[in-house]
């Protein structure tokens, strides 16, 4: 089991990521794949707070800002939650595959605030 959770971790830090969030991984060692993975999600988590501050201001506008952010917390707590399971399992990949979830749920995010500045 762990040494499948280590070969899926390897393989996740090498296949490309759509968008902004994409980084070079060239590490292979937990601790190296859990950085990686880490600033992928930061460079998606600073895109998202980007277009968030574009998509505000208009659903304001429109009156529909309240809306938006009620959603928006809802999202956030369950993108925490549904993360937040990939940590416990007492392995060395734990965080790694946390931030992997983090940087993946937030990647689509974008492509729905995107979608929304359309």
């Amino acid at each position: 089991m762990r040494f499948s959770l280590i070969i899926a971790a390897v393989l996740l830090a090498t296949l490309p990521v759509a968008g902004s969030a994409q980084a070079s991984c060239s590490g292979t060692t937990s601790a190296a794949i859990t950085q990686c993975e880490h600033t992928r999600w930061q460079r998606a988590d600073a895109e998202l707070n980007r277009l968030w501050r574009e998509l505000k201001p208009r659903a304001d506008a429109q009156g529909t800002g309240q809306a938006l952010l009620t959603q928006q917390r809802r999202w956030l707590q369950r993108r925490d939650a549904t993360c937040e399971q990939e940590l416990g399992h007492g392995g060395s990949l734990d965080r790694a595959l946390y931030y992997g979830c983090m940087k993946d749920m937030t990647v689509q995010r974008n492509a729905e605030f995107r979608a929304m500045l359309r």
